[in-house]
């Protein structure tokens, strides 16, 4: 079957977008709110098209960009607490003027155009050329609001120095104003449109001027934050050379002031899909994947991204202000599009840094998501995803291969969590996501929908390892699958799975931390959790469709202590945070917020 005549699996379900924003919706809720709850506030972004066009391409990467949160508002004058619900679009510039010009939606060529290995040459540069002129025709008024930058900002949110921003790879962060999540303006590394009071940093910014300076604003969606120094860590990938650079953006009250816009990364030769890296307090990782963006592919007849399954995945490592002393490192052709956790560990040979990331050892989603048919070229016999374990000898060292690499466990896992402040160091636990049938490589919808969390014992397991360590690359410490260690009754297995209810289905979990936590695992995982028994049986969201948003005991990861219906569902999306009654007290100073300016 054709994808002209098969359904698109993301415009259906609980994938399909939403077109309802509400604004402070009060929500009943079951159960108790625990205490370090009050006043904060999670937020999940993720893509929801404008319009539903069946006729057009189409992939779950594109969309605008939509906020969906919940905030524990405190009820003045007791020690109670009232959940409210909002969800607004981001106002970036292509959402914008494709609200004041409909006709121009969408602005820009659907990933899945580019990676379809039967689009034409021609039709492809037809889209991009159609792309510019409608860019050209809004900056010269022709168009109701000027399109400066291409980003839908739909992929990740974070905190960094007074300011929540949404991220996107193909321009810079936005902030956000909570709890209302409010538009305020794009954030170039000095400060953001609509703040108020002097840029930081005052000279150096992310990009530039001209063409250049527009690819090189172009910023990783999972930038890091430092938590002992505050920094701000990200790296901006292109097709253009040098291909990446690195940008650290210091707090204004912090413990480290090194500076460091637009740095080369050196020994990259083409434009490559670059989603995330990772940091240690002293050493940065970039991971050069065979998955490639280039629109040069085109005068070759090949699609503008390609995946090589034949070829090499490189690590670069180098110390965190030193980018060119970077050292490469080959392992086999894989996909990673999310790191877990990095930190250095010293030995006697020097300092050694280690990585946690999920590997993914088929690209099929890719071309899934985007209602496409997985090339043979691509296709693989048994696709996994999972925890793996990467260690690096020390950059002052002499070898040149990995010291470890493999996998932790068996067990499907993506879209990792950990508590935020512990980041950048060893921990003894992480979590992430899973499912009881399906490992996120295969190109099936079913694919990509969670009904399990998963905690992983990282001390215990990596313990195992050095006892009997694996084979590298394709080894396993821990071989079980998921119905096995839900099978298990040891309350002190290594591995720990929350199973939802049969139907049910939840999205990326974030780390809430107790106050007085008595141990690491001492918190809560959030997440947003959908009921498929809503669904009519064509598999379309019935009117009346509603989330929840569950709050899972993380130490024995079994009990629900909390759950607030939304007064709408929340369609499955990318990625969120949970954001502290201090972070959000503690915001900077805005003069005016994008919504203000777009309605009057």
């Amino acid at each position: 079957m054709s994808k002209m005549e098969r359904k698109h699996p993301y415009l259906m379900g609980n994938f399909a977008p939403i077109h309802t924003t509400l604004s402070s919706r009060p929500c009943r809720f079951k159960g108790t709110i625990p205490e370090e709850f009050l006043g904060g506030q999670y937020v999940r972004n993720g893509g929801n098209p404008l319009q539903r066009d069946t006729e057009r391409d189409l992939h779950w990467f594109d969309g605008d960009g939509m906020l969906t949160g919940v905030y524990f508002q405190r009820i003045p004058g007791s020690p109670g607490v009232q959940p409210v619900f909002t969800n607004q679009y981001i106002l970036t510039d292509i959402h914008c003027a494709a609200r004041r010009d409909h006709w121009i939606y969408p602005i820009l060529p659907s990933v899945a155009t580019l990676a379809d290995p039967t689009s034409f040459s021609l039709r492809i540069l037809l889209e991009v050329l159609r792309s510019m002129i409608v860019i050209f025709a809004s900056i010269w008024g022709f168009i109701g609001w000027p399109i400066k930058r291409i980003s839908s900002a739909n992929t990740n949110i974070v905190h960094h120095d007074g300011r929540m921003l949404a991220t996107n790879e193909v321009g810079p962060p936005m902030r956000v104003l909570l709890p209302l999540l409010k538009t305020v303006g794009w954030f170039t590394g000095t400060r953001a449109e609509g703040e108020s009071g002097d840029a930081d940093n005052s000279g150096s910014q992310f990009g530039g001027p001209g063409i250049d300076g527009l690819f090189q604003e172009m910023t990783t969606a999972h930038p890091r934050v430092d938590p002992h120094t505050q920094e701000l860590l990200l790296f901006h990938s292109t097709f253009v050379p040098p291909f990446v650079n690195y940008s650290i953006v210091p707090a204004k009250k912090s413990l480290a002031n090194r500076t460091c816009f637009n740095r080369p990364i050196p020994g990259l030769v083409s434009g490559k899909l670059m989603h995330d890296f990772g940091v240690s307090r002293q050493h940065t990782v970039i991971i050069d994947l065979p998955l490639s963006l280039d629109p040069a592919n085109l005068i070759r007849g090949k699609s503008v991204v390609e995946y090589d399954p034949c070829g090499q995945t490189r690590i670069g490592v180098f110390p965190r202000y030193l980018p060119e002393l970077i050292r490469w490192y080959e392992t086999s052709a894989c996909v990673v599009m999310h790191t877990v956790n990095s930190w250095d560990e010293k030995f006697l040979d020097g300092m050694r840094i280690n990585m946690l990331l999920c590997r993914m050892n088929s690209v099929a989603p890719l071309y899934h998501m985007g209602n496409l048919d997985v090339p043979n070229t691509v296709r693989q016999s048994e696709p996994e995803c999972r925890l793996y374990y990467y260690q690096f000898p020390p950059c002052e060292s002499e070898f040149s291969q990995i010291s470890r690499q493999w996998a932790l466990s068996a067990i499907p896992f993506e879209f990792p969590c950990m508590p935020p402040h512990l980041e950048m160091t060893q921990t003894r636990f992480v979590y992430g996501c899973s499912m009881r049938n399906g490992n996120f490589a295969t190109s099936f919808v079913s694919s990509i929908k969670i009904d399990c969390l998963v905690k992983v014992d990282l001390q215990r397991l990596l313990a195992q390892a050095k006892a009997d360590p694996p084979p590298q690359v394709d080894g396993c410490v821990d071989k079980r699958s998921v119905s096995e260690i839900l099978e298990s009754e040891n309350d002190d297995d290594p591995i720990r799975i929350f199973a939802f209810p049969e139907g049910w289905y939840a999205q990326e979990c974030s780390f809430v931390p107790r106050d007085d936590a008595k141990s690491e695992d001492d918190g809560w995982l959030v997440t947003f959790v959908f009921d498929e028994s809503q669904l009519d049986q064509n598999g379309e969201v019935t009117y009346g469709s509603r989330s929840e948003l569950w709050v899972i005991d993380a130490t024995g990861m079994k009990d629900v202590v909390c759950r607030v219906i939304l007064p709408q569902r929340v369609p499955y999306g990318m990625h969120g945070g949970w954001f502290s009654e201090k972070q959000i007290l503690n915001q900077r100073d805005v003069n005016q917020v994008r919504e203000e300016v777009y309605t009057r």
